[in-house]
Order: structure tokens, then C-alpha cells, then sequence
């Protein structure tokens, strides 16, 4: 039975990304990462009395396999998250340094989901930005966070069609029907 359109919850698509949520969790993330990594390192110099990289050079050097091990698949998931932060930092570094309001994005990225300490409410945001943004207001800081919510969104998940036809518009206007092909 197919769903009615207006029935459709946009995150039940397979193909959504929630940048705001992830951005919402970035710093727990970070911590739980931090935290799991000290403790699989704590653990193998318990059980093994070696660090990690001896251990593993060693299991490899004798060809253990490791696949049926709850620390491997700890190991694993540790890996997931670290990748998946590593492309966050890495969008969050192209957008600061090739997006025509990178600077001013980063910064309100940075002091609203980034910095290791949660700032305490909006005004205190709003002083912090006021060195990297002038005349900056609440006004102001919603709508630029969004847009650069937006902005990471694009570079992490890649663009929509709506969007790419959007920015060729803008680079070619005199071809403004290259959305109807």
C-alpha cells in the first residue's frame, strides 16, 4: 500500500540526513569517542600489559584473528565514529576556508555545537561572535546559523537537484532554462 505524500515522514527516507542533530550531538559524540578510545586502551594494558599498538602489532605478527572478539568489534565501532567525525571536521575546514561566509559560518558552528565547553544561552554566543561578526543580533544569529547549517549540510550530503540547478542559474543566467532539460 503506498503512503499519501502528506504521510511521508522525511525521516524515514533512507537517503535523509539530519546535519542540525548531528551538530546537536557533536560534543557528546566527541566524548563518548574519547572516552570508549581510554577505555579499549585501558582495558588491553590491563589484560595484555602492552598498549594497544604492541598488542596489535604482535597479534598481526602472528596472525590472530581477531573477528569473533567483542573487542574487535568494539574496535569497530570506535572506528565508525572517528571516521565520521573526521568528515565532519573536514567539511566544517572546506566550508571555513572555501565558502564565500566561511569565516563568519565556522565561527557561529563553532561557538553554537563545537567548542569543547557548551556555552550557556544565545547571548552568551553572541558576545563570543561579536569579534568574528559585526553588528551581530539575535535576528541576525538565527538566520545565519541556519545558513550555515545549510551550508554544511551541502558539503557533507552532497547537493539536491533544486540546488545545483540553483547555482548554475547563478554562474549562467543567461541559460535559465537548463533546469527544464
Amino acid at each position: 500500500m503506498k503512503k499519501n505524500p502528506e504521510e511521508i515522514n522525511i525521516a524515514d527516507n533512507p537517503l535523509y540526513h539530519d546535519t542540525w542533530k548531528l551538530l546537536k550531538k557533536y560534543r557528546d559524540v566527541v566524548w563518548s569517542l574519547e572516552l570508549s578510545v581510554q577505555q579499549v586502551r585501558n582495558r588491553f594494558e590491563i589484560e595484555y600489559g602492552s598498549s594497544i599498538e604492541d598488542f596489535l602489532e604482535s597479534v598481526y605478527v602472528a596472525g590472530i584473528d581477531l573477528s569473533d572478539r567483542s573487542i574487535e568489534h568494539h574496535a569497530k565501532c570506535i572506528e565508525r565514529s572517528h571516521r565520521m567525525l573526521k568528515l565532519l571536521d573536514t567539511s566544517i575546514d572546506l566550508l571555513r576556508t572555501k565558502h564565500k561566509n566561511g569565516e563568519s559560518y565556522y565561527w557561529l558552528l563553532y561557538y553554537s555545537f563545537l567548542s569543547p565547553q557548551q556555552l550557556r544561552n544565545v547571548e552568551e554566543i553572541i558576545e563570543n561572535l561579536r569579534p568574528h561578526i559585526r553588528d551581530i543580533s539575535f535576528r541576525t544569529y538565527y538566520r545565519r546559523r541556519r545558513e550555515a547549517i545549510d551550508a554544511l549540510s551541502s558539503i557533507l550530503w552532497g547537493y539536491t537537484s533544486k540546488d545545483s540547478i540553483a547555482i548554475l542559474e547563478q554562474f549562467f543566467p543567461e541559460d535559465k532554462d537548463v533546469g527544464e532539460q
